[in-house]
């Protein structure tokens, strides 16, 4: 699977400069996730130096990229949004903490139920998401205060620059493997469109192709706008063709109040709807990813959530949520990369390298995060093999927030978003198109059922373990069937019946309507040679049977026990009675029982 990443050799080189490339592709998506958690930017970008760093060290899965994620934001926001920011440190501090116990218990194997189809269902719903998610590139802040679709000549050379990087990235490395395809892809349409910005100005000062730095003013404006809306319950704002002063807005979404202010204090200029022409107040924002050392979060904030039990009452069960979907999340990509690269990570390891992640992350004000998918593919695609890769993505992110800012934010979205469909081409399971017909159908409903959750939901944990819990459904309900009896008659008169197939809750009705009790001889012998006992309803399932055989006065036997299945009778004690006489001839396993 997925053999576009695979023909990679594993060197320093390739390790640094595939690192420098997921860098440049972590920024945008940090800076998103972060709007979505509803947090300030610089809060995703240093969740991602953190756990990019620490995962790349102490991890178990060399070659992986780890960083703030949308799937740990959807559950971040409901928090913040409910007690406040200052009870999110904390809160990821201790789904740390819970995801080394995790890892410290060997939970991590777990992963290895997942079965084939949920794997399928999750790479293709994974590459629809990440493809989606390409869409917002292509919007910008109409005048109204709306995202939307681009149009006209900016969308063609959009398009064509697209076009251009996925372009390069393919050809490339036909020609060279000197250099990442996807690094120089980047470096080469940034170099063409700072060329086209500063040539073709346009008429409102915006740059005519979006960049990095385009990216976060206009998501930061929409924001505020629409926080504004709310707040003030004004939409649209009508001004008349008088100008009004707006002052210029910081990233912090908190001072929001500023907008409603302004449209309070602005009152009197507002006109009805047929006396002017619509438009939306625009604010100004002092936008950019620039930013000092990161700080412990009890040296950023004044407020701190208090340390008691009422605490750990809030915290606790988004603790649980953000453990669970982290790991997940995290041991699915290392599957997905061990099997890219045909090796193999160490799940447990990989557990306790994303809680000691997360603890420090939220001990220095971060908001959390797990395995990217996205970014680990870009890393792979580059030839990234190396725990040097993470560690060198994690130390160039950090460094373009302190030193180099200014240049990160020229580069354009286009090449970012060439860079991500060339990754979604690479993730999606082509051949899975081909096997429809030749899958069994249950298979087919499951991988269909994940990837179409994944896609609509966007809950990449909660599609697996959906996937998971349907397989597990139906191959219950399928070997529910496969219970069966061959009856014969020894010399003795005693009627045989020998089990083929498992005994477990699934197959007990069918394991009772086998017997024919009244018309059975005196002597009826039950043999578990081909079959095992599972579970306490299988017990009770041999208990009912041997009751009814003993109210009619017959002798039962059971032979060739398994051993699993006498342990279960021996922990089961007084709860399950199975009365059976010995015989020397059939080899009663049942000791205890006469």
């Amino acid at each position: 699977m997925l053999n576009f990443f695979r023909h990679q050799s594993n060197s320093v080189k390739n390790d640094v400069l595939s690192g420098l490339t997921v860098a440049l592709a972590l920024v945008p998506e940090a800076i998103a996730f972060a709007f979505v958690a509803g947090v300030s930017p610089l809060i995703g970008l240093y969740s991602a130096f953190f756990l990019g760093l620490i995962t790349a060290v102490v991890g178990g899965r060399p070659g992986m990229i780890s960083g703030a994620t949308g799937a740990m934001a959807v559950v971040v926001v409901a928090l913040v949004a409910q007690y406040g920011v200052e009870y999110l440190f904390p809160t990821v501090i201790l789904c740390g903490l819970l995801q080394i116990a995790v890892g410290v218990g060997k939970l991590g194997k777990l992963i290895r139920m997942v079965p084939h189809s949920v794997m399928l269902g999750f790479v293709n719903g994974l590459a629809i998401v990440i493809g989606l998610a390409q869409l917002g590139s292509f919007k910008t802040l109409s005048e109204t205060g709306d995202l939307v679709f681009l149009g006209g000549f900016p969308l063609v050379i959009m398009l064509a620059l697209v076009g251009l990087t996925m372009a390069i990235i393919y050809f490339l490395p036909k020609l060279t493997t000197a250099v990442p395809a996807s690094l120089a892809a980047i470096l080469t349409v940034t170099l063409i469109s700072v060329a086209i910005n500063q040539s073709m100005p346009t008429d409102d000062g915006k740059n005519l192709l979006a960049t990095v730095g385009d990216m976060l003013k206009t998501n930061t404006q929409a924001a505020l706008i629409a926080d504004a809306r709310q707040e003030s319950a004004v939409e649209p704002v009508i001004l008349n063709e008088e100008s009004v002063d707006v002052p210029s807005m910081t990233l912090i979404r908190s001072q929001v109040a500023t907008v409603d202010d302004v449209l309070r204090t602005n009152v009197d200029k507002l006109t009805p709807p047929d006396s002017a022409t619509p438009d939306v107040i625009i604010p100004e924002v002092e936008s950019g990813i620039s930013g000092g050392l990161p700080m412990p979060f009890f040296m950023q904030y004044d407020t701190l959530a208090p340390f008691n039990f009422e605490t750990l009452r809030i915290i606790f069960p988004f603790a649980i949520v953000l453990c669970g979907v982290g790991l997940i999340e995290s041991l699915m990509t290392l599957t997905l990369i061990d099997e890219i690269t045909e090796t193999r990570g160490q799940g447990n390891r990989e557990c306790v390298g994303q809680g000691v992640a997360n603890l420090v992350c939220g001990f220095f004000g971060g908001m959390g995060g797990c395995a990217m998918i996205g970014q680990s593919l870009i890393n792979v695609n580059s030839g990234g093999r190396g725990r040097l890769s993470g560690v060198t993505a994690a130390v160039c992110l950090l460094a373009f927030v302190l030193f180099f800012a200014r240049w990160i934010e020229q580069i354009p979205m286009a090449a970012l978003v060439g860079v991500m469909f060339m990754v979604v081409i690479g993730t999606f399971e082509w051949a899975s198109l081909k096997m429809f017909k030749r899958m069994p159908s249950s298979d087919m409903f499951v991988m269909v059922l994940v990837a179409g959750y994944t896609v609509f939901m966007h809950d990449l944990a909660s599609a697996v373990i959906l996937g998971v819990i349907v397989s597990a459904l139906v191959f219950a309900w399928q070997h529910a069937t496969h219970i069966a009896a061959d009856v014969k008659f020894n010399e003795f008169g005693s009627k045989i019946y020998q089990l083929h197939g498992p005994l477990f809750f699934a197959s007990v009705s069918s394991f009772k309507d086998m017997f024919d009790v009244a018309n059975d001889p005196e002597d009826v012998v039950i043999d578990f040679y081909y079959t095992r006992v599972y579970d306490q309803s299988a017990i009770e399932a041999i208990n009912t049977i041997s009751e009814k055989y003993v109210a009619a006065g017959k002798r039962l036997h059971l032979t060739h026990l398994s051993q699993e299945c006498r342990d279960l009778l021996d922990k089961a004690g007084d709860l399950v009675e199975i009365n059976v006489s010995e015989d020397p001839h059939y080899h009663i396993a049942t000791d205890r029982l006469g």
